[in-house]
């Protein structure tokens, strides 16, 4: 067994993709989510007093109608054809809220409806408003039918100005609210602006109360629906839209099926996510669409040491068959990922004009181990950042530059290994093809931990920059073809160790294809290349040595 084919053996078998020797597909076990039953005994809101007026407030007679469906074993709550204005919504076991083809569920701009509660925030104990819909501690629930859930979000967040024209802005400001001292953000309310000022707001630690925050009440966005610690969720059919923060947020549950549903918040919309599945178990993601204000599909499991004492990884996920528009990333893990991710399988989806495509992040300080994901069969168009990112120097900013924006690279810095130290290991990336990005693949861990086990399979990406790797471990790259309109270089690595190229394809009359430095680069070989299409096929820059890399 030749060196380089006994390295990539054993690479492969480390992380527990297929291979012969082993006859393992991780794809065919994928995890099996049971969904819940109800009884069809159904409970008409109207029968409980609701008017479909666009007046009335019919916040008593659903939940009403709720509690009483529950009190008799369960069935289906149905909201009618109709616009029904509503306050918060309290769903409860064995009950399908279920909404008429041409049903509208809109829930109300007063904020008076909804009370300050301890809650949960990017995976901290934090005070947040109520949810429009929640629920915990539940046993078969289901949204369902093909009516709108609208959360009236634009009555609680904040715009930044460079996200909007010239009129939209105007239009903005003729409706009240305050402008912050550069004149750069529009809040809804003082109260909102002065939670902004506030260091962590809103977080419940070092003895801080509901109490201490009741006089900044505007800024705690509530998410539109929050199901906490709850087995066997159906979420089917319904478009939810115009959220106040995180649009759909299952927590701490297991068996949650979604699928069938549009997820539309305005672009602009500061921690607009569209689906946010937070230290969930046996998962099912499947033909829905997404069009929103911040990630499409996320994955956590909790922020830093408050994630870590939790330890409830997300695992055994399956997300297939579902389109991405905009969104800062398609299909996206972190940063909050403390508690763990494993066992993930993404296949069939498309990203169409998305700030990532795929979108794993992280950051010191969040600790956990993200492992055994699995992508297959992408489809990219349009991507303004990278088609693929690794990257862990998450700076909680949003990941395309504004105008007028400056931002500075990371300083690269050697810490120790810690419990607060995070990891991505073992990654299949396969069957991709891109249509538009500004860089094809992007992978940057810390010089204390390197991003381990990836492998990247029949990709085929067209972006303005190629490929840029540093401080990874165990990287695999087989028909890899990348059109970069810039090329010089093709690939940039820096302090990595151990990567294979085997048929890598990129353009032709390119001035550079490898740009190989740091001290940390050693055993990169490059196998069956068309070495005539370049000007130069490999640079040697600082730190590194002409032993750096083998082309054969």
């Amino acid at each position: 067994m030749s060196g380089i084919y006994k390295w990539f053996s054993v690479a492969i078998l480390s992380f527990g993709t297929w291979c012969p020797a082993q006859n393992i597909d991780p794809w065919k076990t994928l995890p099996v989510v049971a969904e819940p039953v109800f009884k069809k005994d159904t409970f008409s809101i109207v029968r409980y007093g609701a008017v479909n007026d666009g007046l009335t407030l019919n916040t008593k007679s659903i939940n009403d109608a709720i509690s009483d469906c529950n009190a008799k074993g369960g069935g289906v709550v149905w909201i009618p054809n109709g616009l029904w204005i509503t306050g918060p919504i309290q769903l409860k076991s064995n009950v399908n809220f279920s909404l008429d083809n041409n049903a509208t569920l809109l829930f109300s701009k007063d904020k008076s409806q909804y009370e300050l509660i301890e809650s949960n925030w990017e995976g901290l104990p934090a005070v947040r408003n109520q949810s429009p819909i929640w629920g915990t501690n539940l046993e078969n629930i289901a949204i369902t039918g093909k009516g709108i859930i609208d959360g009236n979000g634009d009555a609680w967040r904040a715009v930044k100005k460079d996200k909007l024209t010239e009129t939209q802005w105007k239009k903005l400001l003729a409706t009240g609210g305050v402008v912050s001292e550069d004149g750069k953000q529009w809040f809804p309310s003082p109260q909102y602006l002065a939670g902004h000022k506030i260091d962590k707001a809103g977080v419940l630690t070092n003895g801080k109360t509901l109490n201490d925050y009741k006089d900044y009440k505007d800024f705690f966005r509530p998410n539109l629906v929050v199901l906490t610690n709850c087995n066997k969720i159906l979420i089917d059919g319904p478009i939810f839209q115009n959220s106040a923060a995180w649009c759909l947020h299952p927590l701490m549950s297991q068996n949650v099926t979604v699928r069938n549903v549009l997820v539309k918040n305005p672009w602009y919309a500061h921690n607009g996510d569209g689906l946010d599945v937070e230290s969930c178990s046996n998962v099912l993601i499947e033909n829905c669409v997404f069009d929103v204000g911040d990630d499409g599909i996320c994955i956590k499991s909790g922020r830093d040491e408050e994630g870590r004492k939790r330890a409830m990884p997300t695992q055994n996920l399956i997300a297939r068959n579902c389109v991405v528009y905009q969104a800062h990333g398609g299909f996206v893990i972190g940063s909050e990922m403390s508690g763990g991710v494993k066992n993930m399988f993404v296949e069939n989806c498309t990203f169409i004009g998305s700030d990532i495509g795929l979108r794993f992040k992280t950051a010191r300080g969040r600790g956990g181990m993200v492992e055994n994901v699995y992508v297959r069969n992408i489809s990219m168009k349009e991507i303004v950042g990278e088609a693929i990112l690794f990257d862990m120097y998450y700076m909680a900013k949003d990941p395309i530059v504004l105008a007028g924006e400056k931002r500075e690279a990371p300083k690269v810095e050697l810490f120790p290994v810690t419990e607060g130290t995070p990891q991505f290991q073992n990654f299949v990336i396969e069957n991709v093809v891109c249509n538009g990005a500004e860089k094809g693949i992007f992978v940057r861990g810390l010089p204390e931990m390197k991003i381990k086990n990836l492998k990247f399979k029949n990709i085929n990406i067209q972006s303005n920059q190629g490929v840029e790797i540093s401080e990874a471990l165990g990287l695999s790259f087989e028909n890899v073809n990348i059109i970069s309109k810039n090329t010089d270089p093709v690939v940039s690595i820096n302090n990595t160790k151990d990567v294979v190229f085997d048929g890598l394809k990129y353009p032709e009359n390119s001035n550079l294809l490898f740009n190989v430095w740091g001290v940390g680069t050693q055993n990169i070989k490059v196998l069956n290349i068309d070495k005539t299409k370049t000007k130069e096929l490999k640079r040697i820059g600082e730190g590194a040595s002409l032993k750096s890399i083998e082309i054969k």
